[in-house]
């Protein structure tokens, strides 16, 4: 469908450049997705991890991205790079249009080390 290859397209042309990654040095082709923070509207994103040089609070991000790298299917073990950063899959689902997948929705958390 013509619609669902501009979404692609969309994508890559304006979103950031991502791949996934596992333990061991396997990484995906890089792609194009959005990530966007979450606005806090109420208490559920406010935690945080207390850190050696003090406390950090995690970020919670709304991903949207390509079906080809299904979020959905991820190992525990696998994480998302976005340039120096690193982010891990609280909740994905995949959207579709008619019955053909559109791209992936998900929260994601950035990860502190």
């Amino acid at each position: 469908m013509r619609e669902l290859e501009e979404i692609r397209g969309i994508m890559e042309r304006f979103g950031r450049q991502m791949r996934l990654c596992l333990p061991g040095g396997w990484q995906s082709e890089n792609f194009g997705a959005f990530l966007q923070p979450l606005r806090y509207k109420n208490k559920m994103y406010l935690g945080g991890v207390n850190t050696r040089i003090g406390f950090n609070r995690e970020g919670y991000y709304l991903y949207l991205g390509p079906p080809e790298h299904d979020l959905t299917q991820l190992s525990s073990e696998m994480w998302i790079q976005c340039g120096s950063e690193r982010y891990t899959v609280d909740r994905a689902e995949m959207v579709r249009f008619g019955e053909e997948p559109s791209h992936v929705w998900a929260i994601v958390r950035s990860i502190v080390e």
